[in-house]
């Protein structure tokens, strides 16, 4: 089983590990479909579950709420994280794709994930990205409307800066909860611009989306030399995949984040489920590094 994660001084507890919803539309479930898959992810643990108001042309929460309405009673068991703050060209009235982090704007978002989720509070809702006309105030009246009407319990933000972090912190009574972020050996920046490090000053947990770089990992012919090393690493290891080696590497770091898994098929989300057993060297996570980046450390 997935061990039970406290994200933040404050809460909430996820899921070490994180079933993602991003590309559900193209799954091509039918709601019992999609409620099965989410009972066996259930069952194995994983019951943090990740959205966002965007996701699949903006029909993702609502699909996921179709299959919550013939199984209600699964609703008791998750932890739902969405996210708002983009609107795009999707949008009647969107000539152009923008950030908006207006305090009406988030209520009525959070309000519309309610009802398209099926469920009468988020655990979780995060800025999706940095708004360079973010008013930290705002955002911060919003936040806590939304918390004393129980409609959203926890808070947090998606590709934040640590001066963004810290600027919405400083507006909060509450501890944010986590700032999610990509990390996979494909894209490092985090590990070293001071993210990772403010969240684990913090103790916060981050939360990793695209660990496997978007599926460039098994397409990209530039990756071949990643592939291999991931490969040697897994053997030396016992590994099954090169998923489950990437999905340890991300573990490794101390500020722990919780890999977001974005699968639809549930024997590649058992897979994931055996990285948690796995542990690299501090050698066998900088061969990695280094194969993905193409340098070793000066």
């Amino acid at each position: 089983m997935v061990q039970r994660i406290v994200m933040a001084p404050q809460g909430p507890t996820f899921s070490r590990l994180v079933m993602g919803y991003w590309r559900l539309m193209e799954w091509n479930y039918s709601p019992r479909e999609l409620a099965g898959f989410i009972e066996q992810h259930l069952d194995l643990g994983i019951t943090t579950v990740d959205h966002a108001d965007i996701y699949g042309g903006y029909q993702c929460e609502a699909a996921f709420g179709e299959a919550l309405r013939l199984a209600p009673h699964l609703r008791q068991r998750m932890e739902i994280v969405t996210k708002c703050g983009i609107a795009t060209t999707a949008l009647p009235g969107n000539p152009i794709g923008h950030y908006i982090t207006d305090q009406a704007h988030i209520i009525a978002s959070a309000e519309a994930s309610l009802k398209k989720l099926a469920t009468d509070h988020i655990d979780l809702l995060l800025i999706h990205r940095p708004d360079p006309l973010m008013d930290a105030d705002d955002v911060a009246e919003a936040f806590l409307a939304l918390h004393k009407s129980g409609k959203v319990r926890h808070f947090g933000v998606s590709n934040f800066t640590p001066g963004q972090f810290t600027l919405l912190q400083s507006r909060l009574p509450f501890t944010l909860a986590t700032n999610q972020v990509e990390i996979s050996p494909l894209h490092q920046p985090t590990l070293l611009d001071g993210t990772l490090d403010q969240l684990q000053q913090a103790r916060i947990r981050p939360m990793a989306w695209s660990c496997l770089g978007g599926g460039r990992l098994f397409s990209d012919p530039g990756c071949q030399l990643l592939r291999d090393e991931l490969a040697a690493v897994a053997q030396e290891i016992g590994a099954d995949t090169i998923e489950q080696v990437v999905y340890a590497w991300v573990m490794r770091l101390p500020a722990r984040p919780l890999p977001i898994i974005g699968s639809g098929r549930i024997e590649r989300v058992r897979a994931a489920v055996r990285a948690l057993s796995l542990e690299l060297s501090r050698q066998q996570w900088f061969r990695i590094r280094k194969a993905a980046l193409g340098y070793d450390v000066p």
